[in-house]
């Protein structure tokens, strides 16, 4: 008992910075949003009938707000439709691949490798994380269909895995794509800021969606956990 005690002592103080950065990833979306909510209201003029230059410049600083968890991914959207409307789309695709690299090099910077070199002391979980590499275009649409999980902590994690750059990339905005559009609807559709980011809600259609999307991912996750949890268990046994 006091061995795994030790054990789990050790893993948690080598990736203590891990650690707290994912926990800062959670909590700072949270609380400025609340803050830039009021704000937006105050001098939502600013952001109306934006020149390409300034929706360019838009779009690279919600790229790195989103990157740092100082903005989430559906605060964007909304505010997005809502001052932009459908030309800024495509920008907002960008931008949100844009953060998703940032964020997955900021962790890799902050991880350097740690915690999968504590990981591969351990025979069973090095096979169990070389199978989640290879299921790793599932695993990473299926994190980013959900709109319940942080984008910003979704970028530490998934990177710990040194997962290939490019299919990252790919598979997050493909991931991205059915709730993005469902927000940035929402946001056009809207007569006023603080309404809509208080509540961004569509009907009862726009809620059935939503738990689709949850359960969906919330499934798909688990399928691909379950098959690779149980491919790495045969393997470590035909091992030994």
């Amino acid at each position: 008992m006091s061995g795994r005690f030790n054990l789990l002592r050790s893993f948690i103080r080598k990736n203590a910075s891990t650690f707290v950065s994912m926990l800062l990833l959670v909590a700072m979306p949270l609380i400025v949003s609340s803050t830039l909510a009021y704000s937006l209201y105050s001098y939502q003029d600013l952001l109306q009938n934006l020149s390409v230059g300034h929706m360019l410049l838009y779009f690279a600083v919600v790229s790195l707000t989103m990157a740092l968890a100082l903005t989430p991914t559906t605060f964007v959207a909304l505010v997005s439709g809502f001052f932009l409307s459908w030309v800024g789309f495509p920008g907002l695709v960008v931008a949100y691949g844009v953060a998703a690299l940032i964020g997955y090099s900021l962790a890799r910077l902050i991880d350097h490798g740690k915690m999968m070199s504590f990981l591969n002391g351990f025979e069973k979980a090095r096979i169990l994380m070389q199978e989640l590499r290879h299921q790793s275009w599932s695993l990473i649409f299926l994190t980013r269909i959900s709109p319940v999980l942080p984008f910003a902590l979704m970028n530490f994690v998934l990177s710990l895995l040194q997962i290939d750059k490019r299919k990252f990339l790919l598979a997050s905005i493909v991931g991205m794509l059915p709730r993005t559009l469902f927000f940035f609807w929402i946001g056009t559709q809207a007569n006023n800021i603080i309404s809509l980011l208080e509540s961004p809600e569509s009907g009862r259609s726009g809620q059935l969606l939503m738990i689709a999307l949850i359960i969906t991912s919330i499934g798909g996750l688990y399928f691909v956990f379950d098959r690779a949890l149980k491919k790495a268990l045969r393997k470590a046994a035909d091992q030994n």
